[in-house]
């Protein structure tokens, strides 16, 4: 990913500067994933979502088992519960008027 933003930048800087790039001085596009304009394939960015999500899920798995995660949670709840009840108060003290 660095590479490409690194061409893209040089690119961008040449196109300001006002030196634009034709196809005999592009860069050579990657092998494999990439077709010959640079632009990626479908199976190449369907496998980097994928691998992200999986990568996503995996985390919060991993988050969610951890003693500190059910702390966290319990304590969490007990904060949503007590905001509900004193919200509830004011309400209430709100309707004696």
């Amino acid at each position: 990913m660095g590479h490409r933003l690194d061409i893209a930048r040089t690119m961008a800087g040449k196109q300001a500067k006002g030196i634009f790039m034709t196809d005999h001085n592009l860069p050579p596009a990657p092998d494999g994933d990439y077709a010959e304009s640079g632009v990626p394939s479908f199976d190449y960015v369907r496998d980097q979502i994928e691998s992200r999500f999986t990568t996503a899920l995996g985390s919060t798995e991993l988050a969610g088992e951890q003693p500190e995660a059910a702390e966290f949670e319990e304590k969490f709840t007990a904060r949503e519960q007590a905001g509900r009840d004193k919200l509830e108060e004011i309400r209430r003290s709100l309707n004696k008027d």
